[in-house]
């Protein structure tokens, strides 16, 4: 909760991650088209990030890996990490996998996430170097909301380089250092 206004942080929370539960709930209704508005020992069901963590604090449902970090992904992002479309897995895959890792039994997503941003990272880094404005749509919409944040960050820097190094004069003289002294 330490960014609360942050919308980003809202709707990373607002993924699902399966959980597992170890009471049993009464006056709950996770499934609508359930007879019964309980969920029994055992049951296996996906809740909102935010909902499972505060059961998971309250020893009440062990939270297990969302597909978003399944055997499939970790071995695409093994093979080749800069193709792998991480954003139609999860859109805020670095931030959900941050806050997802302590609360699973499984410790090498903080690997996972490492290897992979190391890779795109220094990819993307290269493209916003030497792509043009037509190559880059093509690879944006696999970014994920992390990723396309830093590759929009380098561009605006980039393209302030270029205006700085071929416009206008270099130093600017202190308007203070215009004016004259009064003599004493």
């Amino acid at each position: 909760m330490a960014k609360y206004y942050d919308i980003d942080d809202i709707l990373t929370e607002e993924e699902f991650a399966p959980v597992l539960f170890h009471k049993p709930a009464n006056e709950v209704t996770i499934d609508p088209s359930a007879e019964t508005n309980c969920v029994e020992q055992g049951a296996k069901v996906e809740l909102p990030f935010w909902l499972a963590h505060e059961l998971s604090l309250r020893q009440a449902v062990s939270i297990n890996l969302p597909a978003c970090f399944d055997q499939k992904t970790r071995l695409e992002i093994q093979a080749d990490a800069a193709c792998v479309d991480l954003r139609s897995r999860c859109p805020y895959f670095y931030e959900f996998g941050c806050k997802l890792q302590p609360l699973v039994t499984d410790r090498t997503i903080g690997i996972l996430l490492s290897t992979a941003f190391k890779i795109r990272y220094k990819e993307r880094l290269t493209k916003v170097f030497t792509a043009t404005h037509l190559t880059a749509s093509k690879f944006l919409p696999f970014l994920t909301i992390e990723e396309a944040n830093l590759y929009e960050a380098a561009n605006l820097s980039m393209t302030a380089f270029k205006k700085w190094r071929t416009g206008g004069p270099r130093f600017q003289r202190a308007s203070i250092l215009g004016r004259k002294r009064k003599e004493s």
